[in-house]
C-alpha cells in the first residue's frame, strides 16, 4: 500500500480519492474549498492537508483532478503548489481533462524534481467515478506507468498507456470528438422517430443490437425520451473539453467540422438554461 496525495475533490475527484482509501492506501487530500476536504476526511478517515505542497510532501503518488490548465498551474507551479514538495522518484498523476501543452509542461517540471509525470484524463462521468469504473488514458513513460497502474486500478476498469506525455490528453480529445458526434446522431434519431410516430422503446430495442448500438444509446435513450437531463456529464464541461479539442485541431491541422458544429449546438443548449444538463440534452434543442 502506498502513501497517496489527492488534490481536487470535485464531482470526480471526491469518489476517486475514496476508492484509493478503500483500496488500503494512506490518502492525504487537499481541496480549494476546505469544507469539501473536511467532508471527505470525515467520511473516509483520511488526512486533510492545508496546501497542495503539504499534501504532496512525502507522497509516493500524487493525484490531481481539477478544472482546467489554469487550475492545474495554481495547484502545481504556484506558491504552495505540489512541486514545492514533490519528492524525487514520486509519480505525479493528473486526472484533469486539460491541454496536451500543460501535460508536457508538467512533465518537464516533474523531471526537474527527479520525479515522473503521467497525464491521465478519465472517461466515464460521475457514475464511473462513483462506481470505480473509469477509463483512464495515460501519457508518460512505461516505467512510471507500470508503478502507477496498480494504484490507478482502484478507480478504473481500463487503464492504457497511449504514448509520451500529452498522449493521454490527446486520446481524451478523440474520446470527446467521438462522443459529440454520437450524441448528436442519437438525438436526431430519437427526434426523427418521435416525429414519425414510432414507439421509441421498440425502435431502440432493435437498432441497439445492430451497427447503431453505442454506450450513449444504451445508457441515455430512456432519459432523453423522457426529457430528463438533470444528471450525468454537464454541457458546461463538454464545451470546455470541445474548446480544448478545437484549439488542438487548429494547431495540428486536423479537420473536425462535426465537433465544431456540435459545440455550437451545445452553446444553444446553454442559452436555454441547460448549462448543467447532461450532454444528451442535444435532443432538448431539437424539441424546443
Amino acid at each position: 500500500m502506498a502513501t497517496v496525495a489527492f488534490i481536487g475533490l470535485g464531482v470526480m475527484g471526491y469518489p476517486m480519492a475514496g476508492h484509493l482509501k478503500r483500496a488500503g492506501h494512506e490518502v492525504r487530500v487537499f481541496n480549494r474549498t476546505r469544507k469539501k476536504a473536511e467532508a471527505w476526511v470525515s467520511e473516509h478517515d483520511g488526512t486533510l492537508a492545508e496546501t497542495p505542497a503539504k499534501a504532496a510532501e512525502g507522497a509516493e503518488f500524487v493525484f490531481t483532478c481539477v478544472g482546467n490548465d489554469n487550475d492545474l498551474r495554481s495547484v502545481t507551479l504556484a506558491e504552495d503548489g505540489l512541486f514545492e514538495s514533490l519528492g524525487e522518484n514520486a509519480v505525479y498523476i493528473d486526472n484533469t481533462t486539460a491541454s496536451a501543452d500543460i501535460a508536457r509542461e508538467l512533465d518537464e517540471a516533474a523531471r526537474e524534481k527527479g520525479a515522473a509525470f503521467l497525464d491521465a484524463p478519465v472517461s466515464g462521468g460521475q457514475a464511473g467515478a462513483e462506481n470505480g469504473k473509469l477509463t483512464v488514458m495515460v501519457g508518460g513513460e512505461q516505467a512510471a506507468f507500470d508503478r502507477a497502474k496498480p494504484v490507478i486500478d482502484a478507480y478504473a476498469r481500463m487503464v492504457g498507456l497511449m504514448g509520451p506525455a500529452g498522449a493521454g490528453q490527446l486520446t481524451k480529445m478523440i474520446n470527446q470528438i467521438c462522443i459529440a458526434g454520437l450524441v448528436q446522431g442519437l438525438a436526431e434519431g430519437l427526434h426523427f422517430g418521435k416525429r414519425a410516430g414510432l414507439d421509441i422503446e421498440n425502435v431502440v430495442s432493435v437498432i441497439s443490437q445492430g451497427a447503431a448500438g453505442s454506450w450513449q444509446m444504451e445508457n441515455r435513450w430512456k432519459t432523453m425520451d423522457a426529457g430528463e437531463y438533470d444528471h450525468g456529464f454537464a454541457v458546461d464541461w463538454m464545451r470546455k473539453d470541445l474548446s480544448i479539442v478545437l484549439a488542438e485541431a487548429r494547431n495540428n491541422g486536423a479537420q473536425v467540422p462535426v465537433a465544431a458544429l456540435v459545440d455550437q449546438f451545445y452553446a444553444e443548449v446553454q442559452a436555454m438554461g441547460g448549462n448543467r444538463w447532461d450532454t444528451s440534452a442535444l435532443l432538448a434543442r431539437l424539441e424546443r
